[in-house]
């Protein structure tokens, strides 16, 4: 697998993760919550949990197409974490604004 392909991969993988949470009724993704759904908390506990879960991809795609793990410093993790959160806003739209008007039809 090239440099390029897995760069295009996590992308893409990260943009999907970012949005489960906010797409999904379920915890955890197959935990039934109870009639009123999901509360926000449990939403941003999966989102973090996706965010941690891309990070392991990203590294394990890294040592297998560089063959080492490189080290970061703190503003790598901020700009990752930032991004993340870019990443869910689609999502969120969905979930808080979009999902109202939608249903009201």
């Amino acid at each position: 697998m090239s440099t390029h392909i897995a760069a295009w991969l996590l992308v893409l993988v990260a943009i999907f993760a970012a949005n489960l949470p906010w797409i999904s009724d379920r915890f955890l993704f197959f935990l039934a919550t109870s009639g009123k759904g999901k509360r926000p908390w449990m939403r941003l506990l999966e989102w973090l949990l996706l965010y941690f879960l891309t990070g392991l991809l990203a590294l394990g795609l890294e040592k297998k197409v560089t063959g080492e793990l490189h080290s970061q410093d703190w503003e790598f993790y901020a700009v990752t974490f930032s991004l993340f959160v870019v990443f869910a806003l689609p999502g969120f739209i969905y979930r808080h604004d979009l999902k109202k008007h939608l249903d009201r039809r």
